[in-house]
């Protein structure tokens, strides 16, 4: 599952800075518990996108819902199931008759 976190209009760095200490721990436990695969910064300067390793929406939900910027209000998330590239199955289909 993909998770776009996005800093909700009109809050300040100052606001993300103050929660940015407990949020960097809770996604490190959550990377060395299985959770998070991969972790990335917006180029936008405006969140982070996390690669999680769960399929289920509801859990991708509930492990966002439970991060600290998200419990302050201060960032949104969008969740986009993702898989394997499915051309290459083709390919794969392909090269194999």
């Amino acid at each position: 599952m993909l998770a776009i976190l996005t800093v909700k209009p009109g809050v300040t760095r100052e606001q993300v800075m103050g929660v940015m200490m407990a949020e960097v721990r809770h996604t490190a436990e959550l990377y060395l518990n299985g959770k998070i695969r991969d972790w990335y910064s917006r180029c936008d300067g405006r969140g982070a996108v996390f690669v999680l390793e769960t399929t289920d929406e509801a859990e991708a939900s509930a492990i966002m819902n439970d991060l600290p910027l998200t419990r302050e209000d201060l960032v949104g998330h969008e969740l986009i199931p993702i898989g394997p590239l499915l051309p290459l199955r083709m390919l794969m289909a392909q090269l194999h008759r």
